[in-house]
């Protein structure tokens, strides 16, 4: 790879971690870095699909580490295996529909310790035990849920909104090292987290000028914002949704 354009995507001799990567968008994103040289760490809670990703990874040298990251004896299991990270994506997330006026606490609740706690900790944790090196990135999955108004999405936005508040003073905090901090907000992507939810999909795709995305549009934003050519990108949120929003 001599061409410096190229050079400047690429994740050659960065160890990156990417949690949620035993299926959809962390998977996909997993294999997309591995692919681009980087050595992944990958987690997930189902030891079988997260096989499924490894076995599926290029390159040599991955490691798989099964955890349930709103637990917090997992997370700190993690952060003892991750010495020297260049890159984290955090793609942990699952979706609950609820209007407001049908709320449960327990939904929001649950939403709150997948969405928000699980990620946010187990990033102060990394900072802590100083596991992610100068000049890395970090790199939250928000949604475009997390910049507009959506029916029965509310405690989903809620938590996205609150992770790109993290985004933003996180960037402030670790600029001093180097370390630039930014999310991913991509609309409507099929995949597992959809179920059998067909006509969600259709009616998504309307109202999207250019289309539905697909994971591997994702994971090349994932890509961008790892390597050094988003050198001078932090503290924001990569929209990607087909001009949705617009």
């Amino acid at each position: 790879m001599n061409n410096p354009a190229q050079q400047a995507f690429s994740l050659q001799g960065k160890t990156v971690l990417v949690t949620g990567a035993s299926s959809g968008l962390g998977r996909q994103i997993a294999m997309t870095c591995a692919r681009q040289g980087a050595s992944l760490i990958i987690t997930g809670r189902d030891a079988t699909r997260l096989k499924e990703t490894y076995d599926q990874l290029a390159g040599e040298g991955h490691v798989q580490l099964l955890a349930d990251l709103t637990v917090e004896t997992d997370r700190d299991r993690l952060v003892e295996a991750c010495a020297a990270l260049d890159g984290l994506v955090l793609c942990v997330g699952r979706q609950m529909l609820s209007p407001i006026r049908q709320l449960r606490e327990e939904v929001m609740t649950a939403m709150y310790h997948t969405h928000f706690l699980a990620p946010v900790m187990l990033v102060q944790r990394l900072l802590q035990a100083k596991a992610i090196n100068r000049r890395g990135s970090i790199v939250f999955m928000l949604s475009t849920a997390a910049h507009i108004g959506t029916q029965g999405v509310g405690p989903y936005s809620a938590m996205k909104s609150a992770l790109l508040g993290i985004v933003r003073c996180l960037a402030m905090e670790q600029a001093k090292h180097g370390t630039r901090v930014n999310g991913i907000s991509p609309s409507a992507i099929p995949t597992g987290i959809w179920g059998q939810e067909q006509g969600l999909l259709d009616a998504q795709r309307a109202r999207h000028p250019l289309g539905l995305g697909t994971p591997e549009d994702v994971a090349n934003g994932a890509v961008y914002l790892l390597s050094d050519a988003s050198r001078w990108v932090t503290g924001t949120s990569l929209v990607m949704d087909g001009g949705a929003v617009l």
